[in-house]
């Protein structure tokens, strides 16, 4: 239950009208990437979609349907409606709902409920295994095939609005192995998070914006039309630092359904709006407080148009991959898309390799000494709450090298003051790393990667980020990053 895709409201994109097609699907895909979405993997998941919706149909997905056909709803960016859902604003719990079915009748797949995965198995060029962590004990799990479906990087936020296991737990330990990551200072804020006492904070979905609710400030300002042409239908990292503007400014802004939705937003929008009330706000009535919170991450470990990853034996497919998709940008809804889509391609190149049947027997050790079984101190905890405050204030919606090097410092200082941490601070320093040197050598602002001081876009810089795990540890690369910067 605690998952990203079980959270997830809005739905899947898919060409699925007859006024639609998945090549419009893919220029809208493209529009909003940053100029550095992969052409070819946009073109293979956006061409992909409508048979991976009738898939999830065959499955037993119960999809919302209007007059006859599927009900088709209209995000932020999207050219035509094609945003499929389930129940209102329940796609994700839906779709999970499902699988979850399958899952417990087929008697080839083994769960292993309550384990915890703590680092990958390997040599230097592949991978053979996990390390799990269940009931307090540790155990080896040998493979031919490890995949990596473990999701993104919210939770090294103060403000996001991923499940607590978010923490870049699958980027974390690729990276440890040796695995190439890419584009990983590519972190989307969702623009319109409910700004109440919640952790992780509630999300009023981009559908809200699609029916017609739009963004004002304390001043009753509607904003963004100063921002954009799109205005709230603009791309998700605009309308982020919209907001984020007004409150530099020390606006408060917020979401009005009132004319757009209504007194229908109990029924249209269910979960959003149980949300609501649970914090006292009745948003056929009331305004919704927003804030921007880590939402989705387009980086991640670098896969091709299979889910290989540059490690042998090990694959990836969900928000911890990157496939190239997004690029600097998501666009609303491709990312359950690209999770339906690569899965199918994953488990069917794990299924043709030649040596798929050949568990390794021997074990090998991880590179790295293992995380401590015991969960983390009281001292942890106070040092992983101010990393995410650092976080969102450093590798958030604006950075700059100042911030990114003060960031950078004070990660080299909790390596020495935690030399064995607990395995969730251990991951959440090691994505924050990862972001930071590579936010660091940006040196320009593309989609949702903005650098207050090269606020423009560079055509020098109009290529993805690939780096490793080597190239962001060693403290003598944090002084040339500085010199270079």
């Amino acid at each position: 239950e605690e998952a990203s895709s079980t959270w997830a409201q809005g739905g899947i994109a898919s060409a699925m009208s007859p006024d639609d097609s998945p090549q419009d699907h893919f220029t809208d895909t493209i529009a909003v990437a940053g100029g550095i979405a992969d052409e070819e993997i946009a073109a293979l998941v956006t061409g992909l979609g409508p048979e991976s919706i009738q898939t999830l149909i065959d499955l037993g997905v119960l999809f919302d349907h209007h007059e006859g056909g599927l009900s088709l709803r209209k995000e932020a960016a999207h050219s035509h409606r094609r945003i499929v859902h389930a129940n209102g604003d329940s796609t994700g719990q839906e779709i999970m709902r499902a699988l979850k079915i399958q899952i417990v009748q087929s008697p080839h797949i083994t769960v292993l409920e309550g384990a915890e995965a703590i680092d990958l198995i390997h040599t230097d060029t592949a991978v053979t295994g996990a390390i799990l962590q269940q009931d307090g004990q540790q155990k080896a799990i040998y493979a031919a095939a490890t995949v990596l479906a473990t999701g993104g990087v919210g939770q090294i936020y103060d403000a996001t609005t991923n499940p607590f296991a978010a923490s870049g737990d699958g980027l974390a330990m690729a990276a440890r192995a040796g695995a190439l990551l890419k584009d990983p200072e590519f972190v989307q804020f969702h623009p319109t998070a409910i700004d109440v006492d919640a952790t992780p904070r509630p999300l009023a979905t981009e559908a809200l914006r699609g029916e017609g609710a739009h963004l004002v400030n304390n001043l009753g300002e509607r904003f963004m039309r100063g921002e954009h042409p799109l205005a709230e239908l603009a791309p998700r990292d605009i309308l982020a630092r919209g907001i984020w503007r007004q409150t530099e400014r020390g606006n408060q802004c917020f979401l009005d359904t009132r004319d757009a939705i209504g007194d229908a937003f109990s029924d249209e929008f269910p979960t959003v709006f149980r949300h609501c009330q649970q914090h006292g706000i009745d948003p056929r009535r009331d305004l919704i407080p927003i804030v921007p919170a880590a939402h989705y991450h387009m980086g991640g470990v670098e896969t091709d148009k299979r889910g290989r990853t540059s490690l042998d034996g090990l694959w990836a497919c969900g928000e911890v991959a990157c496939t190239g998709l997004h690029g600097a940008n998501r666009l609303a809804s491709n990312s359950l898309l690209e999770a339906l889509v690569f899965a199918p391609l994953v488990s069917h190149d794990i299924k043709h390799q030649p040596d798929s049947a050949k568990v390794p027997q021997s074990p090998q050790s991880p590179k790295l000494p293992l995380a401590p079984v015991m969960s983390e101190t009281a001292a942890e905890t106070a040092a992983l709450r101010k990393l995410q405050t650092l976080n969102y204030r450093y590798i958030g919606l604006c950075r700059d090298r100042e911030g990114l090097l003060a960031l950078l410092r004070h990660l080299d200082e909790l390596g020495d003051q935690f030399p064995q941490p607990s395995a969730r601070l251990r991951n959440i320093m090691t994505c924050s790393r990862v972001i930071a040197v590579a936010a660091l050598r940006r040196q320009e602002s593309r989609g949702s990667h903005y650098r207050a001081d090269y606020p423009a876009l560079d055509a020098d810089c109009q290529h993805h980020t690939v780096l490793t795990w080597s190239d962001c540890q060693k403290r003598d690369g944090l002084q040339a990053l500085s010199l270079a910067s």
